[in-house]
């Protein structure tokens, strides 16, 4: 039988649930960031998928980073109009 890998979807659902009670000890606006994060992290699975070298937290916190720099872009943009 051949070893099964699990999707980077899956590694990134591991990560939120193993900081539950982290989440859980932010007050609610934070709670709602929290998942914030970890929903842009999900926008990037198959670049986490990719980074076999990192750990994958590391390649779940650059994916978070890119999308929070997505976001940046968008309001400096909006803000030279």
């Amino acid at each position: 039988m051949g070893r099964t890998v699990i999707t980077a979807n899956q590694v990134i659902l591991d990560e939120q649930v193993a900081f539950a009670s982290f989440r859980r000890a932010l007050r609610r606006d934070d709670q709602r960031l929290f998942d914030i994060l970890f929903a842009g992290a999900r926008k990037h699975t198959a670049a986490v998928s990719q980074a076999t070298h990192a750990l994958p937290f590391e390649s779940i916190l650059l994916a978070m980073l890119l999308e929070q720099a997505r976001e940046i872009e968008r309001l400096k943009s909006l803000l030279d109009e």
